[in-house]
């Protein structure tokens, strides 16, 4: 049985575990899960994964959940080169801090952002309350200064001159925002050069394929209302804002 991997691009997870299979020619079988269609909950799916969240891997009979766990695991099973997940003690902590800090700085912010400004219209028919939509973009900035002053400094990647899962997984997240149309790039030089390096490692093409569905959220709403989804999560993000 092929390794499978249970995705949906419009995921920044989803993206990350594409993008590092597809540049190191791991074969893999893509096995899409609608997140808008609601497939996430569907019986068959709650066989595979009891979390109920994208991505998971199935290789043979071992499933794996979590895209940090899946990108190790894949690197180290598949003998990707080394600058991945390097075998150096202390390049790949610095890999690890980067991946243990981003899940309640970047990952959070940026995806707070994008809920407010593409998904939360869109369920509830109204814009988020102006207060909560600038004290989300404070977050986002902050987390955006911290990348560049902590984590790339004056380096051309996060672990020095060779690209890593660290700057994989953070190029993922900064383009959550910027598929609403946030210029998360104005005005920061440093983060742009450090994008276009890591877009050009990646390959432009693959980083554009993966990028499709997240530079065109317009099509959501006739998916979430064909599936039923909206009257599904209208009391949920409602409740964000009682």
């Amino acid at each position: 049985m092929p390794l499978e991997l249970f995705l949906d691009l419009h995921s920044q997870p989803c993206r990350s575990v594409f993008m590092f299979a597809k540049k190191n020619s791991i074969p893999f079988e893509f096995k899409k899960i609608d997140l808008a269609a609601g497939q996430q909950y569907g019986e068959e799916f709650g066989k595979i994964s009891i979390l109920r969240k994208v991505p998971v891997m199935r290789d043979g009979e071992f499933i794996l959940t979590e895209s940090i766990a899946i990108l190790n695991y894949l690197a180290e099973k598949f003998r990707t080169p080394d600058h991945w997940y390097p075998a150096d003690l202390q390049k790949r902590a610095c890999v690890n801090e980067y991946l243990a800090w981003q899940h309640s700085a970047m990952r959070a912010h940026g995806s707070k952002v994008f809920w407010f400004r593409a998904m939360v219209p869109l369920i509830t028919g109204a814009e988020v309350p102006k207060e909560k939509m600038d004290s989300a973009m404070e977050d986002l900035n902050a987390s955006l200064k911290l990348f560049e002053e902590k984590f790339l400094q004056d380096r051309s990647f996060i672990i020095g001159d060779q690209i890593s899962l660290a700057d994989l997984v953070a190029l993922v997240e900064v383009m959550q925002p910027v598929g609403t149309g946030v210029d998360v790039f104005k005005d920061r030089p440093k983060l742009t050069a450090w994008s276009d390096r890591v877009k050009k490692e990646m390959g432009i093409a693959l980083f554009d394929e993966a990028h499709d569905v997240i530079m065109n959220v317009h099509h959501l709403p006739q998916t979430f209302q064909e599936n039923g989804m909206l009257e599904f999560l209208k009391p949920r993000i409602q409740k964000m804002f009682n």
